[in-house]
C-alpha cells in the first residue's frame, strides 16, 4: 500500500459518516465511513466523533472493500 495516500487528521471532517448495518450497536467497538471532498474516503473511531481521522484515496478504498469482498482480509 502506498502510504502517500493515506493521512491521518486530528481536526473533524465535514462529511455524511455511516456505521455498518452489521453494527447492533451494543460494544460500540465500531468505525464509521465517509465520503469526503474529491473522492476521498475518511475512516473514524465512532466512540471518538471529533478524533482523528484516517483518509485514503478512492483507488486504496476501491481495493480495500475488493479485499474485504473477497475475503482476503479478514
Amino acid at each position: 500500500m502506498n502510504h502517500e495516500k493515506e493521512r491521518l487528521h486530528s481536526r473533524p471532517l465535514d462529511g455524511v459518516w455511516v456505521k455498518s448495518s452489521y453494527s447492533n450497536g451494543s460494544s460500540g467497538d465500531c468505525v464509521e465511513v465517509a465520503t469526503l471532498a474529491a473522492g476521498v474516503h475518511g475512516i473514524r473511531d465512532s466512540k471518538r466523533t471529533r478524533g482523528p481521522v484516517l483518509t485514503v484515496d478512492a483507488s486504496t478504498w476501491r481495493a480495500f472493500l475488493n479485499g474485504v469482498h473477497s475475503e482476503a482480509i479478514d
